[in-house]
């Protein structure tokens, strides 16, 4: 397990309210960490990067899907978008050089999940990331 992977497992899987998550990296275009077994095809790492800087206005209007399944969004803003289904949700947060995504499924608290993705994402702010 390498450092973002250690990082991603003790400040978002710990708190029992984020299924999955990854690291993105924004000028490598992949993703670079994630949690065991969470596999983010190339095609939706670039979806959400192009979600912060082409087509935020779409993605509040339309929602989004990833890994083939589709998600409604609740909120949309240069630095952060949530997101829904019957299923649970998805919360993606940009950063300089990273954008974080994590899952959290029904019967998870939303509120926990975006706490603990924002806070991560605030950390590596600090960080210069």
């Amino acid at each position: 397990m390498n450092q973002l992977q250690a990082l991603l497992h003790d400040s978002l899987t710990r708190t029992k309210h984020v299924e999955n998550a990854a690291v993105i990296d924004i000028k490598e275009r992949k993703v670079c960490a994630s949690t065991f077994g969470f596999n983010v095809p190339p095609e939706n790492a670039l979806n959400l990067i192009y979600a912060f800087y082409k087509d935020l206005l779409h993605v509040r209007r339309e929602g989004l899907y990833f890994k083939q399944k589709y998600y409604k969004c609740v909120r949309a803003d240069e630095n952060s978008i949530y997101l829904k289904n019957p299923d649970g949700g998805l919360v993606v947060v940009k950063t300089k050089t990273f954008i974080l995504v994590a899952t959290y499924r029904v019967g998870m608290y939303p509120s926990v999940c975006v706490e603990a993705v924002e806070k991560l994402a605030d950390y590596f702010r600090e960080k210069g990331n």
